[in-house]
């Protein structure tokens, strides 16, 4: 298989356990968790609200610029095990900023991790800081200044968190403004959400990638035009089983979309909670789903594709030896 992007991550879902009662330990915090088995014992979840209340309570312990660089880090070091060559990480910078943490705090830790990840983990990444879709929209607004006040190293901005009842049209003036500034632009949409979030992330948002978008299979005119447009889909499988959005990995729809001519791409979203990294996933599709060498190289190819790297980069990775 050849070189591989990361293209959907969380960096707070890269939030390790054994990091979590380290950093809790560090800033003086009492975690509601007796030790590491009874933290690990609350990782079943039944759906995405479910996972995101434990999410955001183990963020607590992120409270310094140490912390955040710390936490980038450890994914990077993880990815490097793992052979990735590029990611383009998300960051919830209003989840922060609701407990105290200033956007500065959080973008500082983790820019400077940036910085440093082609020299300390031969690997190259970016920025993309996500508006949280179930909290307000002019505060979604307000933090976008705030981060280009700052002049945040910013690759783009995308739209997470709680799906359903939270279509992207509410966030139009705000994408709007982000591709003003230059930013690349991506949507989760078609997760637990219908097909017509992904038009709307589509249409009204100007998304260039869609994250997650299983359910767009539902919509035959929407397949037609994300492989007539090659608009990629961040696809996150051991995500969509640990969320019950697919009942087994061995239902998963990836092949279909793969084969419908989808330009899709595998990825771990919050690694930390939902049972694997990058290199895991694509083990499972090989180990459960029988997808051969090639269909895995395709997939491999497709995330290059889909990186907002250079041209240059891209046909540099593209055309690099497989082993």
């Amino acid at each position: 298989m050849g070189p591989v992007a990361e293209l959907h991550m969380h960096l707070e879902g890269a939030l390790e356990p054994e990091l979590i009662f380290e950093l809790a330990e560090r800033n003086r915090i009492a975690l509601p968790h007796e030790d590491l088995d009874a933290l690990r014992a609350r990782y079943e979840f039944t759906d995405l609200q479910s996972f995101l209340d434990l999410y955001y309570e183990n963020m607590a312990v992120l409270q310094t610029e140490q912390d955040f660089a710390d936490l980038t880090r450890a994914y990077f070091a993880r990815l490097a095990a793992a052979g990735v060559v590029h990611t383009e990480l998300f960051v919830d910078p209003q989840a922060h900023i609701a407990r105290g943490v200033p956007a500065r705090v959080v973008f500082e830790g983790v820019a400077d991790a940036v910085a440093a990840s082609e020299r300390e983990y031969g690997l190259s990444s970016g920025i993309i800081a996500c508006v949280l879709r179930d909290r307000p929209v002019p505060e979604a607004d307000e933090v976008l200044g705030e981060l280009l006040r700052l002049e945040v190293p910013l690759l783009g901005i995308g739209l997470d968190s709680a799906e359903v009842g939270y279509p992207p049209s509410l966030f139009e003036g705000v994408f709007a403004r982000a591709r003003a500034e230059g930013l690349h632009v991506v949507a989760h949409a078609g997760e637990e959400g219908p097909p017509e979030y992904v038009w709307q992330a589509l249409d009204l948002l100007g998304a260039e990638r869609i994250d997650h978008g299983i359910r767009a299979l539902e919509d035959p005119a929407l397949v037609q035009r994300l492989v007539d447009e090659e608009i990629p889909l961040t696809v996150c499988p051991l995500s969509n089983v640990r969320l019950e959005v697919v009942d087994s990995l061995a239902h998963h729809p990836l092949r279909t979309m793969l084969d419908a001519g989808l330009l899709v791409t595998v990825n771990s979203d919050d690694p930390a909670y939902f049972g694997g990294y990058v290199d895991e996933n694509f083990e499972q599709l090989r180990t459960t789903l029988d997808f051969t060498d090639d269909e895995c190289d395709r997939l491999a190819r497709n995330s290059i594709r889909a990186s907002f790297l250079g041209e240059g980069r891209k046909r540099e990775l593209l055309d690099a030896p497989r082993p």
